[in-house]
């Protein structure tokens, strides 16, 4: 007697494997990114962590008219050694809520940014970038990031909102620099030392000895 049920075929379980280029890449990725976020972090962390009191920047009883434009100068002076993680605080304040504020401008500098983390900075430098089918070199892929960043910036509002952040964030900091008194103010051995509004970045925060006196400002 023949059956009337179609044959039962074998089922085998077949696994996909990727591509050794999609595989490299996905293996070498993670490792860079979590080594740039971890640097970042300990960066600002570090940064962060030589910041003066917020009371003490903002005490209203040290606040007082120069009597002329070369004390205010010298007092600006002597202010951005003292606060200059403070003020790069708020210069980096008014810029994200600048650009909290222009969504657009936000998410172009975003998209701007992750390209050059993820096509250039973190890709794989023996693995040329393929796109639509074509393959590009590191110069042209190089070339093409700066032209689309000139053009992010200089033919969109992201370059405007930059600029006007940026300017109101520095006049904020010299009209604070310029009013406030600097007489009780000392800075550390360490932070006399250093040269440069942005020296704090990448130097680790090491407590004062008790044989070292502060000197004046």
């Amino acid at each position: 007697m023949v059956s009337t049920h179609p044959p039962v075929l074998p089922i085998s379980s077949t696994t996909t494997t990727q591509p050794p280029i999609v595989t490299a890449v996905v293996e070498s990725q993670p490792p860079a990114v979590r080594a740039f976020v971890n640097g970042v972090t300990e960066t600002v962390r570090g940064g962060l962590s030589r910041s003066r009191p917020w009371s003490e920047l903002l005490d209203r009883s040290a606040f007082s008219k120069p009597d002329s434009l070369s004390e205010a100068a010298t007092r600006f002076r002597k202010n951005s050694s003292y606060f200059r993680v403070n003020y790069v605080c708020i210069v980096a304040l008014i810029l994200g809520f600048s650009l909290l504020a222009h969504p657009f401008s936000l998410i172009l500098l975003l998209c701007l940014a992750a390209s050059w983390l993820f096509l250039y900075l973190f890709r794989p430098s023996d693995r040329p970038l393929v796109l639509f089918g074509r393959s590009f070199s590191e110069y042209e892929t190089l070339g093409g990031l700066i032209l689309s960043t000139i053009a992010v910036i200089f033919f969109t509002s992201v370059g405007s909102v930059l600029i006007s952040a940026l300017m109101i964030g520095v006049a904020t900091v010299c009209v604070h620099g310029a009013f406030r008194a600097p007489d009780d103010l000392f800075l550390d051995e360490q932070d006399a030392a250093a040269v440069g509004f942005l020296s704090f970045i990448g130097v680790p925060a090491v407590a004062p000895s008790a044989s070292s006196a502060p000197s004046p400002v």
